[in-house]
């Protein structure tokens, strides 16, 4: 009898390697997450919360609709275990145009963007330790994400370490942080009326609710990412749910103690008063030392951020690629690293170019239009795909069905509807930029069809 040929596994094309575990899982949410948001954005909350039952509200109402989303995108992870995320998603509900779309805007626009965003604020944080002029500075923000890009390229191992070792750093950071602020702090804690000190009025508005809340979304950023790392979960049918919900609860905790830490140690109007709010209640506390200790930490969280974006963008596009519709050189995987090397060059090089430009601070508001978009778009997925495909097999579903998806997608779209009535301007361009994908869009779908 001969033997049976062994297969011909030369042949095979490189496929992502599974090495991410659920600690894996929660370090990239929490990594990417917590950046330099809790930092910098309590003042803006103050000035438009004035009672501190309301700041601490508004953080949970965020905390709760991350939270909601997380839930919903947990169903949708054990459903397509595989690298995507919100594009595989949108692709099975909406059809291809849309995560098309999705896709291109990412690149384009929202993860290529936010990378930029958060290293031209590592940039301005490294200015407090470094004397630099503007060439200098943005030579190393551009040299970050470019470094931090060329360890990805590398594999999923060195990415994930350097995820976990950050995460683990900011969190041990801010939790003595919260700690010593706590113990130290000695004002006391008024939820219901909280002094002023000379700022007038403390009543509660409505529209200073939803104005701060878009803040807090924005300081909960990132928590969708881990999806697009789904292919290379050992388990991802049970490590993405748990850690999408895990991870999401440790920031939401994080924050809210954070700020009773603040308002332990500083009034309402030196709040307001400061950008940098952490290392100001510090310095208040320890001195000028303490400080700078806590800039420092920014500066790791904020890299913890770039890190998390960096690793798990480029799997988006080259899920979008092996289906045919996104261009072919995205689904390319290094035989040696097993990692999408091409997307991660052309994610860091339009990156590394946004942020040296200095032009990204116009694009912000575009990000922020342009993800909501297709965020409240993936949560209703979930609607869409119970009705459509109800016998698919479904290993998570979401708790509360259908009122956290509705919530969700809710608050998506009052977002998004505010954006588009107080920016209107900048609303149309974040809606030109995702149209601007649909030529490249129908000539791929052409040269699809000939071959």
């Amino acid at each position: 009898m001969t033997p049976a040929p062994a297969p011909n596994t030369a042949s095979s094309p490189p496929a992502l390697r599974k090495e991410l575990n659920l600690f894996d899982v929660a370090a990239i949410v929490v990594g990417t997450i917590i950046g330099s948001g809790i930092f910098v954005l309590p003042s803006y909350i103050a000035a438009e919360v004035k009672p501190l039952w309301g700041v601490m509200l508004v953080w949970g109402v965020g905390g709760v609709l991350t939270i909601f989303g997380a839930l919903s995108l947990a169903e949708l992870g054990a459903m397509y275990p595989a690298s995507g995320g919100l594009c595989t998603y949108l692709l099975h509900a909406y059809g291809p145009t849309t995560a098309f779309l999705y896709a291109w805007s990412l690149l384009f626009v929202i993860h290529s963007g936010s990378i930029a965003a958060l290293a031209v604020a590592f940039g301005i944080y490294a200015k407090q330790f470094f004397a630099m002029n503007t060439i200098v500075e943005r030579s190393l923000v551009a040299a970050v994400i470019l470094g931090l890009t060329f360890i990805s390229c590398l594999g999923i191992r060195g990415g994930k370490l350097i995820q976990n070792s950050i995460a683990v750093a900011k969190i041990g950071g801010l939790a003595a942080v919260i700690l010593l602020l706590s113990i130290k702090g000695t004002l006391p804690l008024h939820f219901s009326s909280t002094p002023l000190d000379g700022l007038a009025g403390h009543s509660f508005s409505a529209a200073g609710f939803g104005i701060a809340l878009i803040a807090v979304l924005w300081a909960y950023e990132g928590w969708h990412v881990v999806s697009f790392v789904a292919g290379e979960m050992k388990r991802p049918r049970i490590d993405l749910p748990r850690g999408l919900l895990f991870g999401t609860a440790v920031v939401m905790l994080i924050y809210m103690t954070a700020n009773i830490g603040y308002y332990h140690v500083l009034s309402p109007a030196e709040i307001q008063g400061s950008n940098a709010v952490a290392a100001f209640a510090m310095g208040k506390l320890f001195g000028p030392r303490a400080a700078s200790a806590i800039s420092l930490l920014v500066l790791v969280s904020i890299l913890g951020s770039i890190n998390g974006m960096i690793l798990s963008g480029p799997r988006v596009y080259y899920a979008m690629a092996q289906d045919g519709i996104f261009p072919r050189g995205f689904a390319s995987i290094n035989e040696r690293y097993r990692t999408p090397v091409f997307a991660l060059i052309v994610q860091g090089v339009w990156a590394a170019g946004l942020a040296a430009s200095g032009t990204y601070q116009q694009l912000f508001t575009y990000v922020i239009f342009t993800a909501w978009i297709f965020y409240g778009l993936a949560v209703g997925a979930v609607l869409v795909l119970r009705r459509t495909r109800p016998n698919l097999e479904r290993p998570y579903r979401v708790p509360g069905y259908p009122w956290i998806c509705l919530l969700f997608c809710m608050a998506a779209a009052s977002l998004v509807v505010n954006s588009v009535i107080t920016q209107p301007k900048n609303s149309l361009i974040g809606i030109a930029v995702v149209a601007s994908g649909l030529p490249l869009y129908f000539f791929l779908g052409n040269r699809n069809r000939d071959t």
